[in-house]
């Protein structure tokens, strides 16, 4: 990492055809910080929102462009936390730097709670067609415990709300949370699916709760305050919704993720492709020109340097040769489709086999990769463990 980077080396001057075809914007506003959150955010600030969209005008400002884009996708945060107005302007200010092409992909994360019909006709009039919303539950007592501000009803409501107006819905759901039990959990994805059935809902992502360090509930886990699910029942967890899913007609595309065919994030692929894209406001990460930076963390350190005209960067690294390719494999791995190891090798020059032949051997003997079709990908088995399996290739 370089000590200081270089503000050309993150905001170069670029041609459209070097230009990234997808871009990320952060929004770091929450009514409240849930206890297992880690992401870039302040809870109950919404007094900097103004601040927030002029310093993000800067920051898109000082990127050059307009840059016409395939995907954007609008995350936090809770972009859902501004207002109309708010929404408005944030989606105005985006479409005057980074024009989506025709037929291109729009996405914006939201939670139910506060997401009124004005605001969702705002969200749709400013040219988002995917909505990704964060329910996590259909559970009271689950979400409870995760200390979401919603009820079942609500997200069932604003579900039905969104597919008036928007055709692309996607749901994030949560597994593994303390409490939690198999039934439980059961239950979600069954109701999971019967909406899939009724509304245009037909992405649905599946994640197992994770203890970050930092969060409440990593300090509560350590004081023995808040117990984990038993791994197996977590295991089993994960195992019911790679079989429930695909079984209701949304196959399993990534290790979190299911759609129905032609349904897939568009713009998450651009990641597990390790290709190149813009990223915007406090905490985001972008990979521009070769170099992969992140802004600045503080949401305060981030708003008074642009207020300044100055980016707040984090970090900065020019990617070597070797570390693209890993970093290929590390992300390729995630889709159940693999890699395809003749187009790695067209790309990079290499296999993953030749630069690491111990990691490639081993998971084979162990039965965790297989190479079928010329495609390098996880097994079963190896969708339980792949951040071990990729780990063994970094």
């Amino acid at each position: 990492m370089s000590a200081g980077p270089d503000e050309r080396l993150i905001y170069p001057a670029l041609s459209a055809e070097r230009a990234p075809r997808a871009a990320y914007i952060h929004v770091p506003f929450c009514i409240h910080r849930c206890g297992y959150c880690d992401f870039t955010l302040v809870a109950g600030r919404d007094e900097l929102i103004p601040a927030y969209l002029m310093a993000l005008a800067a920051e898109l400002q000082a990127a050059g462009g307009p840059y016409e884009v395939d995907t954007l996708f609008i995350g936090g945060g809770t972009p859902s936390q501004l207002s109309t107005n708010q929404l408005t302007q944030l989606l105005a200010l985006i479409r005057h730097h980074l024009p989506l092409a025709a037929g291109g992909e729009c996405s914006l994360e939201a939670n139910p709670d506060g997401l009124s019909w004005h605001k969702l006709q705002a969200i749709a009039d400013g040219g988002v067609n995917r909505l990704s919303l964060g329910v996590q539950s259909f559970d009271s007592d689950t979400l409870t415990a995760l200390e979401r501000q919603h009820t079942p009803e609500e997200a069932v409501a604003v579900i039905e709300r969104a597919a008036r107006l928007i055709e692309n819905i996607s749901l994030d759901l949560i597994f593994g949370v303390p409490g939690q039990q198999q039934a439980t959990w059961d239950a979600t994805l069954q109701t999971a699916i019967q909406l899939t059935g009724q509304f245009p809902l037909q992405h649905v992502s599946t994640y197992g709760l994770t203890f970050e360090k930092g969060t409440d509930f990593f300090r509560r886990q350590q004081s023995g305050d808040l117990l984990a699910v038993p791994e197996e029942r977590e295991r089993q967890m994960y195992a019911t919704a790679m079989r429930l899913l695909p079984q209701a007609g949304l196959p399993q595309y990534e290790i979190s993720s299911f759609a129905a065919d032609g349904r897939e994030c568009r713009h998450n692929h651009v990641y597990w492709d390790a290709q190149e894209y813009f990223a915007f406001g406090p905490g985001a990460a972008r990979y521009v020109n070769g170099v992969r930076s992140t802004n600045a963390r503080s949401v305060t350190r981030w708003l008074k340097a642009w207020s300044q005209g100055q980016p707040a960067l984090q970090d900065s690294e020019q990617l070597t040769e070797e570390h693209r390719w890993r970093e290929a494999v590390f992300l390729g791995l995630r889709r159940m489709a693999g890699i395809d190891l003749q187009a790695f090798e067209a790309r990079f020059g290499t296999q993953p086999a030749e630069f690491a032949p111990q990691a490639f051997a081993a998971n084979i003997e162990h039965g965790l990769l297989e190479v079928v079709d010329g495609r390098m990908r996880l097994t079963p088995a190896g969708r339980f463990v792949a951040d071990s399996v990729v780990q063994d290739f970094l």
